[in-house]
């Protein structure tokens, strides 16, 4: 996203001269015709997308006889439309002096125990504070990486999912790694804390995963258009109203943990956006004397943060062939403390 706050551009609007200050006039022959659809379908402008075109209007870089209008906003014969077009993004990666957590590192790749909280790579106007951000800096070389400003990268973990990482330092390690992770080579084994226990102590989870039908920053069980996706799973342990999986995904979807256990009725604990619930530490000591405290009348109120206040998952373990060696090599990362706190309150409170 560019400074002005435009969504990224297409290959065609990046080949596009970028102009300032341009001035059109309406001509005669146009009559009550959208402003976004008169201006992605002019000659000067017909590279951009009528999306883009929109986005323009929408942050005021677009004014009908000096006004700022909106993209339904109808235009008239001799109207004077004023536009200004931002430079594209750049594509320069600052590196930036954010710790890592390093497991292995070597020549060709470097293994990483990734914090909650932090994005991957840049996207969506997040230019700075990114997992390749500090791998900028860590690193002397990066591989190119899979997109624009993604170097080093061949996989991904969500912003708030923790655990076993690799990235690149050169194009031949980049895609030796990436075929492993296409041809489905690579073990990628999770561990999550669900609400409820599933019925079966291990199954697995076939349900095709697609963008959400009315939310685009969700996904969703789509049988008629959505993509193969497949998950294993296994209780390792079993409390009241909670367990712990470890989940082995067989594909490698966005969300596919996360909407799989959703979609068998046992959504991730904080996972609030696929039904996951925050705990508070009064929920799971329920019934304990210090509960019996919090609800006395003549009590001073006690204001509790949640147990964890992010998706309770884990990448727990990687293994895949080094793309130097072919050897095959295991990585492992330990669960992270909010996650561990969870466990042992579990394990005190609600045992079954």
């Amino acid at each position: 996203m560019s400074e002005a706050g435009c969504k990224p551009l297409t290959p065609l609007e990046k080949k596009a001269v970028f102009l300032t200050g341009l001035t059109l006039h309406v001509g005669d022959s146009i009559k009550e015709h959208r402003v976004d659809k008169y201006l992605s379908s002019h000659p000067k402008l017909s590279e951009f997308s009528r999306r883009f075109v929109q986005d323009l209007i929408k942050q005021g870089s677009v004014k009908v006889n000096g006004k700022i209008i909106k993209p339904s906003f109808k235009i008239s014969p001799g109207d004077t439309i004023d536009l200004t077009i931002p430079p594209p993004p750049s594509k320069e990666i600052l590196p930036e002096d954010i710790p890592l957590n390093i497991i292995y590192e070597d020549q060709d790749l470097i293994v990483l125990n990734k914090q909650a909280g932090i994005l991957v790579h840049p996207a969506r106007g997040n230019t700075h504070g990114t997992l390749v951000n500090a791998l900028a800096f860590h690193c002397d070389k990066l591989s190119s990486g899979l997109g624009e400003f993604r170097p080093g990268i061949v996989h991904r973990l969500d912003r708030n999912t923790t655990g076993v990482m690799v990235a690149t330092k050169n194009d031949t390690a980049q895609w030796k790694i990436a075929r492993q992770f296409e041809h489905r080579l690579v073990k990628k084994t999770y561990l999550a804390i669900v609400h409820g226990t599933p019925d079966l102590t291990a199954d697995r989870i076939n349900a095709p995963l697609g963008v959400h039908p009315k939310i685009r920053e969700k996904y969703a069980i789509r049988p008629e258009i959505g993509k193969e996706a497949t998950t294993f799973y296994e209780v390792l342990e079993s409390f009241r109203g909670f367990s712990l999986l470890k989940l082995t995904p067989k594909t490698g979807r966005t969300h596919q943990i996360r909407v799989h256990l959703s979609y068998i009725k046992h959504p991730i604990v904080a996972d609030e956006m696929y039904g996951g619930k925050l705990v508070y530490p009064w929920q799971l000591a329920e019934g304990q004397l210090d509960q019996t405290r919090l609800r006395r009348a003549d009590a001073e109120p006690v204001i509790e943060e949640p147990v964890i206040d992010r998706v309770a998952l884990h990448a727990s373990s990687l293994e895949f062939k080094h793309p130097a060696t072919g050897q095959m090599m295991t990585f492992e990362a330990p669960l992270p403390t909010d996650m561990q706190t969870l466990l042992d309150l579990l394990r005190k409170y609600r045992k079954t």
